[in-house]
């Protein structure tokens, strides 16, 4: 399996609104060539969320080192800066997200994290244009797309996937939480997704670890062939039901009227 062919097969079975996306994390001197670099290529910072939206809207690899993100909870999340007390202690949460700084504590606790100053970059790209191997790929689609990766995820080996939700910080959920734990990830954008990287309310998304990447298309294909396909088809094949004045009409016909 490379990123092409997978790509392929995420678009016939999926038909994806957006480019599938891979994402790595890089060393910063084993960055690819062809990327672009939100201060230098668009003369802003960014936040995360918008760098993925970057890659899976317009098609273009964006890489993203500390410098470049002005968000300061995917800076904690992605290990580009140290989690501080006055992150720690939940004042970031609270107000917003919960009702007292200790609430705000336990979220922050919950946002998973990769260790500070393990990483140089975080990379998203088309999987049809990168030249490297993704640590995790993301698909963003409608809760039918969504449902037919998590059943072709569970083709072959049944039983439920089990996921987690917070409501923030959902690139970190994207990239670090499916790093850290080798599994699939059903995505709900959090309000900075949808504010910043401008998803819709119909999208949500469905990440898994590269080393799914066969079993995915073969679940794809086998689901497929039993009958769960995307589009997701009506049932048409029943008798409508009419007003008593066009069942009187068929009536008069029948009689020979």
């Amino acid at each position: 399996m490379d990123t092409k062919t997978l790509n392929d097969e995420l678009e016939r079975y999926l038909r994806p609104e957006s480019f599938p996306l891979g994402i790595r994390m890089f060393e910063k001197e084993d960055l690819p060539a062809k990327v672009k670099i939100p201060r230098r290529d668009f003369g802003c910072e960014i936040a995360i969320c918008q760098g993925i939206s970057i890659g899976r809207r317009y098609g273009w690899t964006v890489a993203m080192e500390r410098e470049d993100i002005n968000c300061p909870l995917a800076r904690v999340a992605f290990g580009f800066d140290k989690p501080v007390d006055f992150y720690t202690e939940g004042n970031l949460c609270f107000g917003m997200y919960t009702e007292t700084k200790e609430a705000g504590r336990i979220s922050e606790e919950a946002v998973p994290k990769f260790e500070y100053g393990r990483y140089g970059y975080i990379v998203a790209g088309p999987l049809n244009r990168i030249d490297y191997v993704p640590d995790v790929v993301v698909v963003y689609g409608n809760s039918g797309q969504v449902l037919r990766l998590l059943t072709a995820f569970l083709f072959k080996r049944g039983g439920s996937l089990t996921c987690s939700f917070t409501g923030r910080v959902d690139c970190a959920d994207i990239v670090v939480k499916t790093t850290q734990t080798q599994m699939p990830q059903i995505i709900l954008p959090c309000y900075g997704d949808r504010l910043f990287g401008q998803t819709q309310d119909q999208e949500m998304a469905f990440t898994f670890p590269w080393k799914f990447s066969e079993e995915i298309v073969e679940g794809l294909k086998g689901t497929h062939q039993g009958g769960i396909r995307y589009p997701i088809p009506s049932f048409l094949r029943y008798n409508p039901v009419f007003p008593p004045s066009y069942e009187k009409l068929m009536e008069i016909w029948k009689k020979g009227g």
